[in-house]
């Protein structure tokens, strides 16, 4: 020991550490975007936490059919404020494509507009002298301009160019990308072993790494109501970087479910029965614009969560009954869905989640996970409940990650066990939960188990479920009667 002469001091790391908490509700969702338009990324997970960020990484077009990303952004951003979320684009410019187009165009005011579709880097730009024969090809930005506005690729003559005409005649070759070319399989996605790299929902797991949020509700608006991508979407919020759980919002096909009665049936056929599913029925209208429910469904829940009389930024509270930014709910082809309270309700006993417009406007209408009525485990069918088991694991996980591969001994027993405790009363002091505690129990954790390293801990955890029935009961009281002869 060096010689040392005089006081000093040194700290020693607190014992009880600060829990980290998880995200509550960042949606994920893998879709179709207009990337094109803006040079955005295909088959790569962006993050934005603003309506502006999210158009500029991803373009932005009122076609929703073509582009749900557009839809989830919209919805997310504009109608519910919420944010960050995680978008893929698996429309791939070098894959999903149209095929070389030609047209003679003639400007109009020195202006022509090609689809919005076209590809900017493949227009090719060819004049006619006066036999009709082509002539040189004429130059971007140097001739002409090219900017995607008003959901058009528009084409400006430049003045000064080679151009000389504001009604000049024009031979234009372009491609485009097809958005309708864009299969279940592309969202599915999976590793490619040719490129080394991840696509469509397979990319969930490089979300964490890249950064350090955990998505947690899954969407793919035009492509959830196939039972392929359902399962595919469930399996994955089960196990995300094989560590964190979150949900997927499935979207009942309102093209063969037509009515209440067969979203039921459409569920059981499709089998969509698991605790990490929740699915919804029908579509929902804003301002002449048609929504799948599960947009609205993630926003409001995220909304929910990040309310501060609520969620307190969990997930304890229940979005049911909670306001819904829309004006009415819909088929797929624009029919009016009009539902009564016993309607809704039997949608909510077999697991479907929908709308109601009783008191107050349109609301959120059920608790329940696509698993009811068939498993009725309190931590799996109450959707505000499993969500809360998924946070406060994705959570513990967060919170003692740098605890791994410490010495095994009583002071980091403690420490994990006096930590978490903490975090857990502070929870239930804001009536997060009802309670909760973690234990370090002699018969869960075998000599065996302690030599090979492993140390099991039991956490004991009630959130509030919903209050789902209020029941009250009326009786006529005679002895009320006495205040008529009251003095």
């Amino acid at each position: 020991m060096a010689y040392y002469h005089g006081a000093k001091a040194s700290k020693q790391a607190t014992t009880v550490s600060t829990p980290v908490t998880a995200d509550s509700s960042i949606h994920f969702i893998v879709g179709a975007a207009p990337a094109h338009t803006v040079g955005g990324a295909v088959n790569e997970p962006i993050l934005a936490h603003s309506y502006a960020e999210a158009v500029q990484a991803m373009g932005y077009s009122e076609d929703w059919k073509k582009y749900d990303i557009c839809e989830e952004i919209y919805a997310s951003f504009r109608l519910y404020q919420n944010g960050p979320i995680v978008m893929v684009n698996v429309l791939d410019p070098a894959k999903h494509l149209t095929g070389e187009n030609t047209e003679d165009m003639t400007l109009a005011a020195g202006v022509t507009d090609l689809p919005f579709e076209a590809l900017a880097d493949s227009v090719v730009v060819r004049g006619y002298n006066g036999e009709e024969e082509l002539t040189e090809d004429y130059g971007r930005g140097i001739d002409y301009d090219l900017i995607y506005t008003d959901g058009v690729l528009r084409l400006e003559r430049i003045e000064g160019g080679k151009i000389t005409s504001d009604t000049a005649k024009l031979n234009i070759k372009f491609n485009a990308v097809d958005p309708s070319k864009v299969t279940k399989a592309d969202v599915i996605g999976g590793y490619d072993t040719a490129t080394k790299k991840s696509k469509g929902f397979e990319l969930v797991d490089s979300v964490f790494p890249k950064y350090r949020v955990i998505p947690t509700l899954f969407l793919a608006p035009n492509f959830s109501h196939d039972s392929e991508v359902a399962t595919i979407m469930a399996a994955k919020a089960e196990n995300i970087n094989g560590l964190f759980v979150g949900k997927a919002i499935i979207d009942v096909d309102t093209t063969e479910a037509t009515t209440y009665t067969e979203a039921v049936e459409w569920k059981n056929k499709n089998n969509i029965t698991q605790p990490s599913e929740l699915l919804a029925w029908p579509m929902l209208t804003l301002g002449g614009k048609l929504y799948h429910y599960s947009t609205h469904l993630a926003g409001s829940m995220s909304a929910t969560d990040a309310n501060e009389d609520l969620g307190k930024g969990t997930p304890c509270e229940s979005a049911s009954n909670k306001t819904l930014q829309i004006d009415g709910m819909a088929l797929a082809d624009g029919t009016e869905v009009l539902l009564d309270l016993t309607k809704a309700n039997y949608l909510n006993s077999q697991g479907i989640i929908t709308g109601l417009n009783l008191m107050g406007g349109y609301v959120s209408w059920g608790n329940e996970t696509a698993c009811y009525p068939a498993n009725t485990d309190v931590t799996d069918y109450f959707y505000c409940v499993s969500r809360m088991f998924g946070w406060v694991a994705n959570s513990v996980i967060l919170s003692v990650w740098n605890k791994v591969d410490r010495k095994l001994n009583r002071r980091l027993i403690e420490s994990v066990v006096q930590s978490l405790n903490l975090w857990l009363n502070g929870l239930m002091a804001e009536e997060v939960i009802l309670g909760g505690r973690i234990e370090f129990l002699e018969e869960e954790n075998t000599d065996t188990d302690l030599m090979a390293g492993i140390a099991h801990f039991h956490i004991y955890l009630t959130p509030p479920s919903p209050a789902k029935e209020l029941d009250f009961v009326l009786e006529y009281d005679i002895s009320y009667l006495e205040n008529l002869f009251a003095a």
